[in-house]
């Protein structure tokens, strides 16, 4: 079985100041998965990662974080699409710089067009026929990689259950937000994750 799952990278929060908010205690570069199931930990987890590098003036509480969030023209955040191959074993994880916010990217697979999924390693989509072999290595080293192979047939599918997370995450976020009390802004952070990580907006996917 195929599993796809839209995942952010835990950051090292080691040399950070205290967290305004409860994150969860995963070890640092770790993948988190996001969907509608994560606790309040994670998706103070997820908000702290969007927050990272902000300048904010300390001691920095949770309104304060939360205004630089909302002034960003753009919030990002570290991670991607996940592939789990469950009979095998094999993982391909996103690379080094790569968004979960271009997550929608994948769906250009289906006119042939293979996204950018980050460096170090350099994760590939081959894109043959009627499978498409995603390897975690592009480089010349490749064959010695992990990869996955997963029928184009099955991508809308898979693509559309992340689509689907990404909503009931959307919600925990909001639940998030009113827990903490953060008012209009919360309301807008909502808002802005729902348009910078296009978790509303109708997934379009193209004929194959």
């Amino acid at each position: 079985m195929i599993k796809m799952q839209a995942v952010v990278e835990a950051p090292n929060f080691d040399f950070e100041p205290p967290q305004p908010w409860p994150v969860a205690s995963v070890p640092a570069y770790s993948w988190v998965p996001i969907d509608g199931g994560c606790s309040d930990a994670e998706v103070g987890l997820f908000v702290s990662g969007l927050a990272r590098g902000l300048d904010v003036a300390e001691p920095a509480g949770r309104d304060e974080v939360v205004a630089g969030l909302l002034a960003e023209e753009t919030l990002i955040q570290a991670g991607g699409l996940r592939l789990t191959d469950t009979v095998t074993g094999a993982v391909v994880v996103p690379g080094c710089c790569a968004g979960l916010e271009d997550w929608r990217e994948w769906a250009d697979v289906l006119t042939g067009t293979a996204p950018w999924l980050g460096h170090d390693p350099f994760p590939e989509v081959e894109i043959g026929v009627e499978d498409l072999h995603v390897w975690q290595d592009s480089g010349e080293n490749r064959h010695d990689a992990s990869s996955v192979v997963v029928a184009r047939s099955l991508l809308p599918d898979l693509l559309n259950q992340v689509h689907q997370d990404l909503v009931g995450f959307l919600s925990r976020v909001k639940t998030w937000s009113e827990r903490n009390g953060l008012g209009r802004n919360g309301t807008a952070l909502v808002e802005a994750i729902a348009r910078d990580f296009g978790v509303t907006a109708p997934l379009e996917l193209p004929a194959d």
